[in-house]
C-alpha cells in the first residue's frame, strides 16, 4: 500500500479546465476519518463560488478492512465521489483523502464526461504529491557517541532506515525506524563498522511510510 505525505495545511494540488468548467484537485494524507470534514471545510472555505467539491477518502491498514468515505456532493449519482475513490484504489492509497473542486462553465458534459473529469482531476492531485511506499519496519535503538554519530546516520540510510528521534545528552540515543527486511544487513554493518562496540536494541514492528524517489 501506499500513501501521500502530503499534509492539509499544504496539500498537493492540480488543475485543468474541461469545455469551460475548471476542475481544481486537492489531496493530502489523514490519521482517521476524523480528519476528512475538515480538510473538504477548508477546500470549500477557500472556493466558495464553486459548485462541486466532491471527494473521496480511505484509510486504514493493508491486511484488513479500509475505511471509504465519498461524496458526489450535488453532481449525478456516481459522477464524481465513485470516480476519485476509483483513482485512490488503482493507486493502492491509503490515509488520504482527495477533493476535486468544480467551478461550472455553463456547458453540460453528461455522466461520461464528468466520470473522466473528475477521475482526471483525482489523478493530477494524486500526480501532484509525495508519495510513499507503506513498508513493515522494525524500531531499532542505538547509543553513539557524538564522533560516530554522522558515521550512524550514513550507515541507517545506506540501508533506507529513517532516523525518528535524536536524543543528545552524554551520547546520542538514536531511534531508527528500519524496513524489516533491511535489520540483519544493519547490524552487520554496525558490527563491522565499530568493531561490536554499538548494539542495536531491536524493538516493536510498526508500518511506516518510506517516500518514494522520482523516476
Amino acid at each position: 500500500m501506499k500513501t501521500l505525505l502530503d499534509t492539509a495545511q499544504n496539500p498537493a494540488h492540480n488543475s485543468f479546465i474541461e469545455r469551460n468548467s475548471e476542475f481544481i484537485g486537492d489531496a493530502c494524507h489523514i490519521t482517521g476519518p476524523q480528519e476528512v470534514a475538515a480538510f473538504i471545510e477548508q477546500i470549500r472555505a477557500q472556493h466558495p463560488k464553486a459548485r462541486h467539491v466532491a471527494f473521496a477518502a480511505v484509510w486504514g491498514e493493508d491486511g484488513g478492512r479500509l475505511g471509504e468515505r465519498m461524496s458526489d456532493d450535488g453532481e449525478p449519482s456516481g459522477t464524481a465521489g465513485k470516480p476519485i475513490l476509483d483513482v485512490l484504489r488503482q493507486n493502492e492509497l491509503t490515509d488520504c483523502v482527495v477533493s476535486v473542486t468544480r467551478y461550472f462553465g455553463g456547458i453540460l458534459l453528461g455522466s461520461g464526461g464528468l466520470i473522466r473529469a473528475y477521475a482526471r482531476g483525482a489523478a493530477l492531485a494524486v500526480q501532484a504529491s509525495q508519495l510513499a511506499t507503506i513498508v513493515p519496519c522494525v524500531v531499532v535503538t542505538a547509543r553513539v557517541s557524538y564522533a560516530r554519530l554522522e558515521i550512524m546516520r550514513n550507515l541507517a540510510a545506506s540501508v533506507g532506515a529513517q532516523v525518528a528521534h535524536e536524543a543528545f545528552a552524554e551520547n546520542v540515543t538514536m531511534t531508527l525506524d528500519v524496513p524489516q527486511e533491511a535489520v540483519p544487513l544493519l547490524q552487520q554493518r554496525v558490527q563491522e563498522q565499530f568493531n561490536a562496540t554499538v548494539n542495536l536494541t531491536l524493538g516493536e514492528q510498526v508500518n511506516r511510510p518510506v517516500l518514494q524517489q522520482a523516476q
